[in-house]
């Protein structure tokens, strides 16, 4: 066992820097249906007014507003099927929703306000103009601007594009991350651990994690703890991948290999952090303005770190416009123990309680157990110190998910 060669650094300036560092990823082009849970990569303008034509908003009848209360239906005008003549005086047009407004209408009564006589109709006396239609422009004008840059393209999005006619839309491109495990002691799933193995469960927690943070990964498998081929695996990921992600190998230890490969590589620019649990987070850039991510190798220690480190700088890579998780304040239902010289970041599940919401620990904040993610909604940061903090103390929190 060596000592560390690397300062701690406090972990909002660890995220800071990794932000920092962090470069957003080129535009391209994708169609409408790929394009769900993208970033807009320009302003989205629209090309034209939308609705383009007066359309009417019921069934009913189109007509021009005046004294005359009983009027001829001279023909109809059906959303993709519009009257096409112009409508004379003392005329009425059968119109159904959607349909365009015919040119000498000005407004369009329910079809449950007249009195329908054979080809003609009986409209209430002094019914205005404007009614029951929507004018041209009257949701978007041409050149507003319709969607920002940095949005997240979700349902109503997408339909607005297609309302705009947008086949295509520009969104920045999605990363490209290769993860592995390292260490001699782990076997893969399914397999039976020898004497002093365990079964590798971080890199499908990680490849759940980036999946949900909307990347494109790569699983590289299982790196042993030896130096030529753990290069091998890493130089050959980094052709093709913008991001690394290695769990475990960044301890001091003699075989935790990871560090030093990395300084090989490019430059470390934060080797260890104030944070619980967390403490042997690395973070590097590499070649050609790849990243690599090096977290340890306790399961919890693995997620939090991506969770306040990782993620973040894979949503900005997409071009989100708020990369960070939502922070919520929520008064503590427990005493929390802090740590002495370290934040740390406890596991707590959320229940609305009067208004508030309420944050009670998961259970033993141990780093090797995984239960205490397990269901979690939240990550409550507890500043280092003797005291804690007592139950009823309002913290803000990272929100992962909400009670129901």
């Amino acid at each position: 066992m060596r000592a560390s060669t690397y300062p701690l650094v406090d972990p909002a300036e660890a995220a800071d820097l990794v932000l920092r560092l962090t470069p957003v990823l080129p535009v391209e082009e994708v169609p409408l249906s790929a394009a769900w849970g993208r970033v807009l990569g320009e302003d989205l303008v629209a090309p034209g007014q939308l609705p383009p034509f007066p359309a009417s908003a019921v069934d009913g009848y189109a007509f021009r507003a005046g004294r005359e209360r009983r009027l001829r239906v001279v023909g109809e005008s059906a959303a993709g099927r519009p009257f096409l003549e112009t409508l004379p005086e003392g005329a009425a047009a059968r119109i159904l929703t959607g349909g365009i407004l015919p040119a000498g209408a000005d407004t369009v009564v329910m079809v449950e306000d007249v009195v329908e006589e054979g080809d003609a109709v009986v409209v209430p006396d002094g019914f205005p103009a404007g009614r029951n239609f929507h004018p041209p422009g009257a949701d978007l004008r041409e050149g507003e601007p319709v969607l920002r840059k940095g949005l997240p393209l979700g349902p109503a999005e997408i339909g607005l594009a297609a309302a705009l006619n947008q086949p295509l839309v520009r969104v920045h491109r999605l990363p490209r991350v290769a993860v592995m495990s390292t260490g001699d002691e782990l076997v893969e799933v399914g397999r039976e651990p020898g004497p002093g193995q365990i079964v590798d469960s971080n890199r499908w927690a990680l490849l759940a994690a980036l999946r949900e943070a909307g990347t494109e990964v790569t699983l590289l498998g299982l790196a042993p703890d030896q130096p030529d081929e753990l290069r091998r695996m890493v130089v050959g990921a980094l052709d093709e991948h913008e991001v690394l992600v290695t769990s475990g190998g960044v301890s001091v230890g003699t075989h935790d290999l990871v560090k030093p490969l990395l300084e090989s590589l490019g430059e470390v620019h934060v080797g260890r952090v104030k944070l619980k649990p967390g403490k042997p987070f690395t973070f590097a850039t590499l070649m050609a303005g790849r990243l690599a991510f090096g977290l340890p190798g306790f399961p919890v220690s693995s997620l939090v770190t991506f969770e306040v480190f990782v993620r973040p700088a894979l949503r900005k890579m997409q071009g989100f416009a708020q990369p960070q998780r939502p922070r919520l304040a929520v008064r503590l239902g427990y005493d929390a123990r802090a740590s002495v010289d370290r934040t740390e970041y406890q596991r707590v599940t959320l229940t609305r309680e009067g208004g508030e919401l309420v944050a009670r620990t998961t259970g033993s904040q141990s780093s090797s157990r995984l239960m205490s993610l397990a269901g979690a909604h939240a990550l409550v940061p507890i500043p280092p110190g003797t005291g804690g903090l007592p139950a009823g103390s309002v913290v803000e929190a990272v929100i992962l998910s909400l009670p129901a």
